[in-house]
């Protein structure tokens, strides 16, 4: 991509706009914000660095690249950690000049930042790259600040110190000193004192005299006076102001731009100063947009939502009932889904803004791009303001079953106190989302992740081939999202749905599920040596899906418990459960049996997981005893008929009612409930949504602790190729996936 260096003078700038490089870019201009007044070192700015300003200019001379230079009129007036646009703040002069940058250079496609640490100042630069169609490029993000010191230095960044402001450091001492020499100081401070090494905290600010990308000529400071701001004793503060300065050519060089025909006496040449309060016409612009109430009946066919009945925290489905075929398309069904989930939301109290997650299921992958353009029509960041819900795409055989080309599940929660991570910028810290959707959202001690591909983060690419490295460099992502949320995804995940591409072999199927459960183990070993005693072990789903984003072979998807309270017990599918007395529905009495085809992950009085997971052989003999079969159990197999299939439905609710009796939970703290079926049963999906509903009835009329409305259900059915609890078959005739919380 071509690239505009948003610079400040400093290091982490320059090395930046470095990686870029490394990575396939190519930088073709400079961007820099400059105070109003010249006289002035440093501005009372919490966005920019503008110590050193004056020597910035020289940069175009020694890289030989056109340098934009806007002045600073706004000040800190969204103070937020999210930016909202906020006419008069600083941010709107970075899209001023960014705008001009892309109306000079149309073909410019990205910004390169120096964010270590900061949300504040990424969450920034990702909002003005929203608002002009650009992406963000942040490769030093969360990368560890000594390892990144030390690269800077091996790799040729000559930086001067030009602010210290932090116990241990001296401006008359260390100000104007090159980073290669207090390099070692730095370590001891941060031992003694805590202090970032590379400067984040605001400790010091550099200004780069030379680095492999100055093609043209270094610079040198000849001479500069030390301006202090605080005496303190225990941590002074003070600029460096630079006197005078000039360039001194490399060896090399043959004119400071042979590109312009730019010669050594004129280096301003390829300064523009940008001057204008105009903004681009191709900036993007994301209205609110009014209910869309005209949304609601765009299709022919007929709408379907589901809705579990917990108060706090609850999912609703809909889908489109399309057996005849009749579907208008992706983005009309879609349209309509969304539409209606919106209105249903909005009679309810709330907005996009409750959401937590959506699982966005499309009948085709080719289309991955429209469904996105419609989504994003409707959950957008002026919605959402505390961040977009996280979320995983499938392609699912929708239209085999008799739905339409779209079908979409949200999580909802009924307080706005949720945490989320949306990080845009590409960089070498984990996969970005650029739009609608964010990495995780944390709430009421649950970490729900967005499903994770096996991308490489820097070059957004799958850079290694084969399923069992997809899952390896995915679970190394869901690793890095996990520890800014300062868990781990070892201990803290207490299941997995790993999507499964079905262009998977038998073979490949078996291998990725052997690497999950080393990396588990793995998990759990590392957790013996830091004399942890419980063993956390989640509850996991394989997926076989038709096709996964990017055709991809493998998709994760965890959901982590984050516990306020980190001496919380909890107990896995091998714990005593609590034994209750299980009402008699179905004519079922609980077996030792039962329990093989049962997943369970508990944390006592706070969360409670459950996975069936109904094969051949189990249906067999369910139908056998409950239909008074003269057949050899083995000639029982379930084979598509109604009768069979509301015996199994049947079973599912009385293990289901087990499982929450025994815990200690109810069907109101459901918060998702998933049937998951083959299409290879042949049954289309209007009958069998009419056998859970009528058992669903059926079991709510016999048991006062349920009470469900006879418009919906509480359940979303999921066609699927293939599910189960092992990778090499998903052969379950029926999976269930439950969640219950009472957080």
């Amino acid at each position: 991509m071509k690239v505009v260096g948003l610079i400040s003078g400093g290091k982490d700038s320059c090395f930046a706009m470095m990686k870029c490089v490394e990575y396939g870019h190519e930088i073709v201009a400079l961007a820099n914000l400059m105070p109003l007044d010249d006289s002035v070192d440093e501005l009372d700015s919490y966005m920019y660095q503008t110590v050193g300003h004056q020597i910035v200019v020289c940069y175009a001379g020694c890289m030989g690249l056109p340098l934009f230079r806007r002045r600073i009129h706004g000040s800190t007036r969204h103070q937020n950690l999210s930016y909202k646009r906020t006419q008069g703040d600083e941010v709107e002069d970075m899209l001023k000049l960014l705008a001009e940058v892309k109306r000079e250079i149309p073909c410019v496609m990205a910004v390169s930042s120096g964010a270590i640490a900061s949300d504040y100042q990424r969450l920034r630069v990702e909002s003005v790259c929203s608002r002009l169609g650009l992406i963000s490029l942040a490769y030093l993000w969360k990368q560890d600040q000594s390892l990144l010191l030390q690269e800077m230095i091996t790799k040729g960044i000559v930086a001067i110190t030009v602010k210290v402001a932090a116990m241990g450091l001296q401006p008359a001492k260390h100000l104007g000193k090159e980073i290669s020499y207090l390099q070692n100081q730095l370590h001891q401070l941060k031992e003694r004192y805590g202090i970032n090494v590379c400067g984040e905290g605001g400790e010091y600010e550099t200004l780069t005299l030379d680095c492999p990308l100055f093609k043209n000529a270094r610079i040198v400071l000849d001479n500069f006076q030390v301006i202090m701001h605080s005496s303190g004793s225990i941590a002074p503060v003070g600029v460096l102001h630079p006197s005078t300065f000039h360039l001194e050519h490399k060896e090399d060089f043959a004119s400071v731009s042979t590109h312009n025909n730019t010669s050594d006496s004129d280096p301003m040449a390829l300064v523009c100063e940008v001057l204008g309060d105009c903004v681009s016409e191709n900036e993007v612009k994301f209205q609110s947009q009014e209910l869309p109430s005209e949304f609601v009946s765009v299709t022919n066919v007929k709408l379907h939502v589901a809705k579990t009945i917990g108060k706090d925290t609850f999912s609703m489905g809909c889908w489109i009932h399309d057996p005849c075929g009749i579907s208008e398309g992706l983005q009309k069904d879609l349209t309509s889904i969304l539409g209606n989930l919106e209105v249903r939301l909005f009679k309810d109290g709330f907005g996009w803004a409750n959401v937590l997650y959506i699982h966005l299921y499309i009948a085709s992958m080719n289309e991955f791009a429209l469904a996105n353009e419609t989504y994003v029509s409707f959950i957008t960041e002026e919605k959402c303001h505390l961040g977009v819900p996280s979320r995983s795409t499938i392609e699912l055989s929708l239209t085999q079953v008799g739905l339409g080309k779209a079908y979409v599940e949200i999580l909802v929660a009924n307080d706005l106190r949720k945490r989320v991570l949306h990080v845009q910028s590409i960089s070498c810290w984990a996969p970005s989302c650029i739009g609608p959707y964010s990495q995780a959202t944390l709430h009421k001690e649950v970490l729900y992740m967005a499903g994770q591909l096996g991308l490489d983060p820097p070059t957004m690419k799958f850079c290694s081939v084969g399923a069992v490295a997809e899952l390896e460099q995915a679970l190394e992502n869901c690793k890095a999202v996990a520890e800014s949320f300062n868990c781990s995804l070892g201990p803290s995940a207490i299941l997995f749905v790993i999507y499964c591409s079905q262009s998977l072999t038998s073979s490949q199927r078996t291998e990725i599920q052997g690497r999950l459960e080393g990396f588990l183990q793995q998990r759990a070993s590392d957790m013996d040596n830091e004399n942890v005693s419980r063993l956390f072990d989640p509850v996991i789903l394989f997926v076989l899906a038709p096709d996964l984003p990017k055709s991809a072979l493998i998709e994760v998807k965890p959901i982590l418990y984050v516990p306020d309270d980190k001496e919380t017990e909890t107990e896995s599918e091998t714990s005593e459960p609590l034994r209750s007395k299980i009402p008699n529905y179905g004519g079922f009495e609980y077996l030792q049996l039962h329990d093989t085809c049962c997943q369970k992950y508990v944390v006592p009085g706070k969360i409670c997981i459950g996975m069936l997971s109904i094969q051949d052989d189990l249906a067999a003999t369910l139908c056998s005893e409950k239909l008074k079969s003269d057949q050899n159990r083995r000639d029982c197999r379930y084979f598509g008929t109604q009768k069979h299939m509301k015996v199994i439905v049947r079973f599912c609710i009385y293990l289901l009612d087990k499982i929450l009796l025994d815990h200690g939970f109810t069907w109101e703290n459901i918060t998702n409930l998933r049937f998951y079926f083959p299409t290879t049963l042949g049954m289309p999906s209007e009958i069998l949504s009419v056998i859970f509903m009528d058992a669903f009835s059926e079991f709510s009329e016999m048991n006062q602790r349920m009470k469900l409305s006879k418009e919906e259900s509480i359940f979303n059915l999921i066609p699927v190729l293939g599910a189960g609890r092992s990778a090499e078959s998903m052969n379950d005739i029926i999976t269930c996936e439950l969640f219950a919380s009472k957080l």
